[in-house]
């Protein structure tokens, strides 16, 4: 690209128009290119590695699930990261006294219980 007041680079910078300067500056400008594309081919070879890919996709999930919960709880007024001490303290509890197929139990009961108060609502809402 050719500007009024000299030549500019791939950058957006202007070179000198002396042509032994300009050819340094465009070997140095070659060099970064170089440098940057030989990062780029590290990233995706890292990228690629079986434990990198599973590590980002249970990332992303757990991403989701975050986003799906807090804005279940956005009318609550409260989020994923207020309630996570207390659920896992509660976790840690249910581990210690071995107490996992109740807790699972009350989990099932207490989730019938909520779908069925929240059908007779949608109920009364409708006639």
């Amino acid at each position: 690209m050719h500007n009024h007041d000299g030549t500019t680079g791939l950058a957006g910078h202007k070179h000198s128009l002396d042509p032994a300067t300009r050819k340094e500056e465009l070997l140095r400008e070659g060099e970064f290119f170089r440098a940057g594309v030989a990062q780029a081919k590290a990233n995706i070879r890292y990228g690629a590695r079986p434990e990198v890919i599973l590590h980002s996709t249970i990332d992303h999930a757990t991403w989701a699930l975050r986003a799906r919960a807090d804005a279940l709880l956005k009318p609550t007024g409260t989020n994923v990261s207020i309630l996570m001490p207390y659920a896992l303290a509660v976790v840690n509890f249910v581990r210690q006294r071995r107490l996992g197929k109740q807790a699972v139990g009350a989990v099932v009961v207490l989730g019938a219980l909520g779908w069925y108060v929240n059908r007779r609502r949608a109920k009364q809402l409708e006639a």
